[in-house]
């Protein structure tokens, strides 16, 4: 009971405050707004771009490491790709020795890709779409949803037969006035594919990665008719071999070990010699920029930082008034019984709630920002930063008015009632 009443004439003894001069407040309280809004708003921004970016790269799937010629993230130096360059390209029979030999993959997968075709449908076509050869697994890969159709049987993918799934808007493009084209046919290269299913409408990423809207899936010893590859030559066409691991840290440093020794193995390279080959896996590309967003999150917190520091003096003046006219109400409280500690709180609860509407303003207007548009960027104000921005602001109201509060409480009952 006597906490709640503490608080409740705290909180009175706050708003009377606030009313007694508002322009003074609203001027002392604008730095703690003014740090909140930078800091949480550069973190939500961050968060935001960050979440956007990852999400961005989903079309590259969770749990794998691909198998391939070039490394993600690339090299050092301006002819970094001249070490990569003259190295062999994955080939068939080294996926189907993966296949047969990993022990710590769920799936193993090869596929190769080609972009800027054209794909033509009846009197329509539709250009710059890529072309993805698959195998059985690459679904497990990566993301394909079916929306209509079905995806690539065994005897499909194992007889290369000429067989397509096409993308939401290459549907749209090639195929306007029908609800479902299946058993339609798409010609690619003037070769015929019948079409056995469309995937579901993806929409643009914040990166503009490729998307499976403006993608069509063949078996991938129908790709192997049109494009050579999976010979394992330098300069041909590259596939890659994605292999899915179990979803642990442990497990896919496990599987990442298991296919460099394999593919070692394979390529019979000699303990000295460097890999021919590149392992990758969809995390570099998000750790290569995750230290961009710590400079813009330690920058949030310097700007932000310097304007709480002056909204932290600006609550510590408000507090030293506010102990000032309030001496006489604090003696007599004193005489009628009222211990130190409750002076103390007192003060403490109304310089932490004179900091929390500081820092709920900057929060308003962070919220605010998120109803701005910024094109395919989705800006998000999250629970976390929320309680972070109210947990800043309580600490800047302790700290602004941990002085002016132990001073009510060490005043002397006789010579505060006698003050004016």
């Amino acid at each position: 009971m006597l906490t709640i009443r503490l608080i409740y004439e705290s909180l009175g003894f706050a708003w009377r405050a606030l009313k007694s001069n508002i322009l003074r407040t609203v001027l002392s309280l604008l730095g703690v707004t003014i740090g909140i809004f930078s800091i949480i708003a550069v973190l939500t921004l961050v968060d935001s771009l960050e979440k956007n970016i990852r999400e961005s790269f989903n079309f590259l799937g969770t749990n794998v490491i691909y198998v391939g010629k070039w490394p993600f993230t690339g090299g050092g130096g301006r002819d970094w790709w001249k070490e990569y360059i003259t190295r062999p390209n994955v080939s068939y029979a080294e996926y189907k020795f993966l296949r047969s030999n990993m022990k710590d993959a769920q799936t193993v997968a090869i596929y190769a890709d080609r972009g800027g075709i054209t794909v033509k449908g009846g009197n329509n076509g539709i250009s710059e779409i890529t072309l993805k050869g698959a195998d059985l697994d690459f679904d497990k890969i990566f993301e394909v949803d079916i929306d209509k159709g079905r995806y690539l049987t065994n005897d499909e993918i194992e007889g290369g037969r000429n067989v397509v799934i096409i993308g939401f808007e290459v549907a749209k493009a090639l195929f306007p006035n029908e609800d479902s084209p299946m058993g339609m046919v798409v010609k690619i290269r003037n070769l015929k594919f019948t079409v056995v299913g469309v995937t579901k409408r993806e929409g643009e990423s914040f990166l503009g990665t490729p998307s499976n809207d403006y993608s069509v899936i063949i078996p991938y010893d129908s790709f192997r008719k049109l494009y050579q590859t999976g010979t394992g030559r330098w300069n041909e066409l590259g596939s890659d071999i994605g292999l899915k691991g179990f979803d642990t840290d442990i497990g896919l440093v496990e599987l990442e070990n298991e296919a460099r020794g394999l593919m070692r193995v394979k390529r019979g390279l000699k303990p000295i010699q460097k890999d021919n080959f590149a392992l990758n896996r969809p995390e570099a590309i998000a750790n290569a920029i995750s230290g961009v967003f710590d400079v813009l999150s330690i920058a949030g917190w310097i700007i932000g930082g310097f304007s709480m520091l002056v909204g932290g003096f600006g609550i510590a003046n408000i507090m030293f008034v506010s102990v000032k006219e309030r001496t006489s109400v604090i003696g007599l409280q004193k005489s009628l019984g009222a211990k130190n500690y409750f002076i103390l709180f007192q003060f403490l609860f109304e310089s932490v709630f004179l900091s929390l509407i500081g820092g709920l303003a900057g929060l308003f207007l962070v919220w605010l920002l998120t109803l701005a548009p910024f094109g395919s960027l989705q800006v998000v104000l999250s629970i976390k930063n929320i309680v972070l921005g109210l947990g800043v602001s309580s600490v800047i109201g302790l700290v602004a008015g941990i002085v002016p509060a132990a001073m009510a409480s060490r005043l002397d009952p006789v010579i505060a009632i006698r003050a004016n």
